[in-house]
């Protein structure tokens, strides 16, 4: 059974820095794409961050670049999300999704067969 699990969460002040990791298990990360999307309360899903599985190539939404880092360790079979100079509107619930095909994408939810059950990022002074 495949299954995916979020953690490092939490609420933190603006400027703050968090690290979310998602752990799998029932697949090997390093087969698939890994993407974080997020989804404030109202708003749409949207992609934040991927990295693709044989080169590790990694795209960014515009709004994180230069401020969020993807990274994988395949030995821990964990994917990571560094967040650093985060905001206010930084704050939604994040979800870490496998995509088989390797490619990944920050446009689409489509290609993303497994999801995690999210983590809550909460950006508040």
């Amino acid at each position: 059974q495949v299954q995916l699990v979020e953690s490092g969460g939490g609420l933190v002040q603006p400027g703050g820095s968090l690290r979310l990791s998602c752990a799998a298990s029932g697949i090997t990360l390093n087969d698939y794409a890994i993407g974080w999307f997020r989804q404030a309360p109202g708003k749409e899903r949207e992609g934040v961050s991927c990295i693709s599985s044989s080169y590790g190539n990694t795209y960014y939404a515009d709004s994180v670049k230069g401020r969020f880092t993807i990274s994988r360790d395949n030995a821990k079979n964990t994917v990571y999300l560094q967040m650093n100079s985060l905001k206010y509107e930084d704050t939604a619930v994040y979800y870490c999704a496998a995509d088989p095909s390797g490619i990944g994408t920050i446009v689409s939810i489509e290609p993303f067969d497994y999801w995690g059950q999210g983590t809550q990022v909460i950006v508040s002074s």
